[in-house]
């Protein structure tokens, strides 16, 4: 990873902001940044000087658009995209994990593994220029996770998160706060930032162990309702076909996929 593409600033009273720094290339993650996050997340476990964390998205264009579509292109078996779904799990649940509250300040785009990532925040505001989803139906023709789909499902609920699916659509800020999927939106990046770190000072001075159980009781009860069941036949069944690979090659020519359905 370079050094610049996450980017930690401890401030006063112990709110640690990360920006995610690739505007470039709309802050899409590399695998080095997802496993940068994981690291700073136990870090910030250990460290009784951070009491809360936000998570941006640096340049004025998006919060984080996905994975970078270029590491895909080695993609060529089943196993290839079940240790990717691993690994990217473990990444969110790495976050999810972190006993300090979590607010991602989501401004522009955020899809796919920006949309997890936001996701598993304990806390979503934004900005009027926030747009929301999981476009893969039209971009990639690949699948989200078992856990993914129950993450998405208990911030959106069920029917919804077919409907985003289906459609390939992206909300906008003012329906996201309607469906409690941010609760503030704000009127620009800016002023959306200077309400992050006010808003992170309010959960930092709450009683730390309160909120660590509020967070955790409720993963757990994400969790049991899923206990057993797996989808791995699914994400083969999707990374693996011709489709995948057409979406890969159409995102990164710049054209629209063709898709055969095999």
């Amino acid at each position: 990873m370079a050094e610049d593409e996450l980017i930690h600033e401890v401030r006063e009273g112990g709110i640690l902001f990360t920006t995610l720094n690739r505007p470039q290339a709309m802050n899409a993650f590399t695998f080095a940044m997802y496993e940068g996050l994981a690291a700073k997340a136990a870090e910030i476990g250990r460290d009784p000087g951070i009491k809360a964390w936000v998570i941006t998205g640096g340049g004025p264009k998006a919060f984080a658009a996905g994975t970078d579509i270029s590491q895909f292109t080695s993609f060529t078996t089943a196993q290839h995209a079940l240790d990717y779904e691993e690994r990217i799990g473990g990444v969110l649940s790495a976050i999810e994990d972190c006993p300090k509250p979590t607010i991602a300040a989501i401004n522009g785009a955020c899809t796919g593994g920006g949309a997890g990532v936001a996701g598993v925040c304990d806390l979503r505001i934004a900005s009027s220029t926030m747009r929301f989803g999981v476009p893969i139906a039209r971009t990639l023709g690949n699948t989200l996770s078992l856990g993914n789909y129950a993450r998405f499902a208990a911030l959106l609920g069920p029917g919804r998160l077919l409907e985003l699916i289906f459609t390939a659509r992206l909300v906008e800020a003012e329906e996201a706060r309607a469906l409690g999927l941010v609760t503030e939106v704000l009127p620009d990046q800016a002023a959306m930032l200077d309400r992050a770190e006010a808003l992170a000072r309010t959960v930092a001075s709450h009683a730390p162990l309160t909120l660590q159980a509020a967070k955790t009781t409720l993963k757990r009860l994400r969790e049991n309702a899923v206990r057993g069941a797996n989808a791995d036949d699914m994400v083969a069944l999707t990374f693996t076909s011709a489709d995948f690979k057409e979406g890969v090659a159409a995102f990164l020519e710049r054209r629209k996929p063709v898709w055969t359905g095999t």
